[in-house]
């Protein structure tokens, strides 16, 4: 029997893709051995998406080879790559909520669904699920399910399409850590089996624990790659952005904060589904400290966001002390105008008052020079203010946000997801901003979905879950154990 340290499974050779202006992919070489879990990283803009894209039909490449499991293949759309045995678990899932487990495993890949009897259905797919240790009940509605629940109808379906190959984009971005956990413990159970994996993903320490061999991309090349044993964090955070990256913790402040800036006293909010979606928040931030609010997503996030910032009619009371900035959830949708010039971004809550105007006249010249001084300051990467903010790599967007918000008068800093979808350079800077802000006095609500990073940067930590804050504590009393109960609903005792 061939073990996975020598039979090889994907070989991509001088894999070159251009698109108008830019190289996203530069004679990159990939391979991957079979039945090893792969790690993929790199920053934004690196170009791993574009080489999976390529890998799974989407696109494709301009130069180079692929062969699988020896043979050469050329893919010409998805269904080929499919049909090949390659199969993609995306960050955001493709469930239809009102159907079953099995419904959704088996959708768009047979005729007999409605004819097949679902007692015969459910014993199938239950034997699917067993066969890889997937804890699934079959006859289960898909909105009734935790979200590492559903993340594992997502692998059982590319399974079910007997993918012999797995890509799994930021799998972990939205899991408690005890189902970041369970998660792990299927990956490597798929990987004694004979499953390839290639796992892509902004967290190093789940890489170092998971990961058998990584490979890193910086500027659409391949940096190289390493075997996970014989590397640290620190070598391959250097590897994906060139230089040392310093991630740690930094000091609390010495004197505790105790004058409030941000109070909400028992805050009810309306969903979309016109359900209570926050229940009876009490909360109050301080200013010089960071607040932060842990939960896993879909638990009210948006929801309180959006009431603070005034887009959600609120039962209760909101108190501001002094002025707010938003660095919004999604950048794109809530922050920024992406059609519009980097320039004019930058003054879009200002552009009616000197000195960006006068007298009802935009003044573009100190528009301009503004942009040229925010772009400096906060090192954003752009040939010309004048680039459409759209037209951005996802962490140079969110400076562009962060450029806005921070150089206005403000008390209080509600940041929300400040950093998702953010390579660890970007990160880098994001939180050395929140940071700077909170030791400026700056009282600062932090909402973030990443629990190492609510760790990492608050003072205090308030856990959401179903609307309702269940628990404030220090940072000194946190450990992901206890915040991933109290993520999922379960008291810490």
């Amino acid at each position: 029997m061939t073990s996975k340290s020598d039979a090889i499974a994907i070989e991509m050779r001088g894999i070159t893709k251009r698109f108008p202006g830019t190289i996203a992919n530069q004679a990159i070489d990939f391979t991957v051995r079979a039945g090893e879990i792969h790690a993929l990283l790199g920053e934004n803009g690196a170009g791993k998406t574009t080489l999976m894209n390529i890998l799974c039909g989407l696109y494709a490449p301009d130069l180079g080879e692929i062969r699988l499991f020896g043979q050469s293949v050329q893919f010409r759309s998805p269904k080929a790559a499919i049909r090949a045995g390659i199969g993609m678990v995306h960050q955001h899932f493709m469930l239809v909520e009102s159907f079953t487990v099995a419904e959704n495993i088996v959708l768009g890949t047979t005729r007999s669904l409605m004819r097949e009897p679902p007692q015969r259905l459910h014993t199938r797919i239950q034997g699917l699920a067993d066969q890889y240790g997937l804890k699934l009940d079959p006859a289960a509605k898909v909105w009734q399910l935790s979200v590492g629940e559903q993340q594992r109808i997502e692998i059982l379906k590319a399974l079910y399409h007997n993918a012999r190959i797995l890509i799994l984009d930021e799998p972990t971005a939205v899991l408690t850590p005890q189902e970041a956990e369970d998660l792990s413990a299927t990956l490597r159970s798929l990987s004694a089996q004979g499953t390839t994996i290639i796992f892509i993903s902004h967290k190093l320490k789940e890489v170092m624990s998971l990961c058998d061999r990584v490979t890193v991309l910086r500027d659409g090349q391949t940096v190289g790659t390493v075997v996970i044993k014989d590397c640290t964090e620190k070598a391959l955070a250097q590897m994906m952005v060139g230089r040392e990256v310093d991630l740690s913790r930094k000091s609390q402040r010495s004197s505790k904060a105790t004058t409030p800036a941000l109070t909400l006293k028992d805050v009810w909010v309306m969903g979309d589904r016109s359900l209570p979606a926050l229940r009876g928040i009490n909360l109050t931030v301080h200013a010089g400290e960071i607040l932060g609010i842990a939960g896993v997503d879909g638990n009210g996030q948006r929801e309180l966001e959006e009431a603070i910032v005034g887009l959600r009619t609120v039962q209760g009371e909101i108190k501001l002390d002094g002025k707010l900035a938003h660095i919004p959830s999604d950048r794109y949708s809530m922050g920024l105008l992406t059609e519009f010039s980097i320039a004019e971004n930058f003054v879009l809550k200002d552009i009616q008052h000197p000195p960006f105007s006068w007298k009802g006249l935009l003044r573009p010249q100190l528009i301009f020079k503004n942009a040229i001084d925010l772009i400096q300051r906060f090192l954003i990467r752009t040939p010309s203010p004048n680039v459409p903010a759209g037209k951005l790599s996802g962490g140079n967007a969110q400076k562009v946000v962060f450029a806005r918000e921070l150089s206005r008068d403000h008390q209080v800093l509600l940041a929300a997801q400040p950093t998702r979808g953010l390579d660890i350079g970007a990160t880098e800077f994001v939180h050395s901003q929140l940071i700077a802000r909170r030791d400026a006095g700056t009282a600062v609500l932090l909402i973030s979905t990443e629990l190492d990073e609510v760790m990492r940067l608050s003072d205090r930590i308030a856990v959401l879950y179903e609307g309702k804050i269940v628990e404030v504590l220090d940072v000194a009393q946190a450990n992901l154990d206890r915040l991933g109960l109290l993520m999922a609903g379960r008291n810490h005792a």
